[in-house]
């Protein structure tokens, strides 16, 4: 889904625009957020994820407050809370299944009347070292390491990889499809121009055979990778093009890699 091509699911008496948009586990709120506007969560059962994508933001909760500009990955606690706009901002808040009132808001809540059997459920990991509080890390300054695939953060609910920046086209005689066995993938396009490339598998039955998909997106952009189709995604864009991958819950296999998991000391595995 193209933002800017679907009218917002919100519109604030400020004039800023939200989008709801779910998966099998989680909601994905994106918001256009205009200065001195804000987003209040009361007696937010669960932590939340926030992604800053541009302009400042102040988060507050309790008695703790925080302010972030360009590009960051947040957990906010349980509880009260609020993010306002010191300038406009785009921004992604992430909240899992069990904060019901958002689930139902969603556009496409009814793709998932039935539960998806393919996806596993969340059971969420550890509670964060030292217990919940803010916590934020910023994105734009950590350099690009061979050693390691994107950059990685997780919570306990979910693991976000900020894919590197993309100049110019991606090389097309070097793509990468893939598949998951049993979760889902949110493809969120912040830059740029790319193509979906997605394959679903044969079964014995040709009455279930899809053609091949070939998604070309703009940004901003949400799309939604059910397994367990054989994906890759290509960046066209003369450009910059970004893009940032979404798992709920967060992947283990990516866990276990050393080093790959930027906030590891703060959010352990189970």
């Amino acid at each position: 889904m193209e933002f800017a091509d679907e009218p917002p699911d919100d519109v604030s008496a400020n004039g800023s625009s939200t989008w709801y948009v779910r998966g099998q586990n989680f909601v994905l709120a994106f918001t256009r957020l205009v200065a001195g506007d804000g987003l209040v969560r009361r007696g937010q059962c669960d932590e939340y994820v926030v992604l800053s994508l541009d302009g400042e933001l102040a988060i507050n909760s309790g008695d703790e407050s925080i302010a972030v500009s360009g590009t960051t990955f947040s957990t906010v606690p349980p509880g009260d809370s609020e993010i306002c706009a010191v300038h406009d901002a785009s921004l992604v808040r992430l909240f899992d299944h069990r904060t019901a009132d958002l689930l139902d808001r969603s556009r496409n809540a009814t793709d998932y009347a039935r539960p998806d059997e393919r996806c596993t459920p969340l059971a969420p990991w550890p509670e964060p070292i030292g217990g919940h509080r803010l916590r934020s890390w910023a994105i734009d300054d950590i350099t690009e390491d061979p050693t390691r695939f994107g950059r990685i953060f997780r919570s306990r609910a979910f693991m976000v990889n900020f894919l590197h920046p993309q100049m110019g086209p991606r090389d097309s005689e070097a793509l990468s499809p893939h598949h998951h066995d049993d979760f889902e993938q949110f493809s969120l396009v912040v830059q740029g121009t790319y193509v979906h490339h997605i394959r679903t598998p044969w079964t014995t039955r040709r009455s279930q055979w899809r053609e091949d998909e070939h998604r070309k997106v703009g940004s901003p952009s949400v799309t939604i990778i059910p397994p367990p189709t054989v994906h890759t995604s290509e960046a066209v864009g003369e450009g910059v093009n970004l893009m940032i991958d979404i798992f709920c819950p967060p992947r283990l296999d990516f866990s276990t890699k050393p080093g790959w998991v930027l906030n590891a000391d703060d959010y352990p595995m189970p």
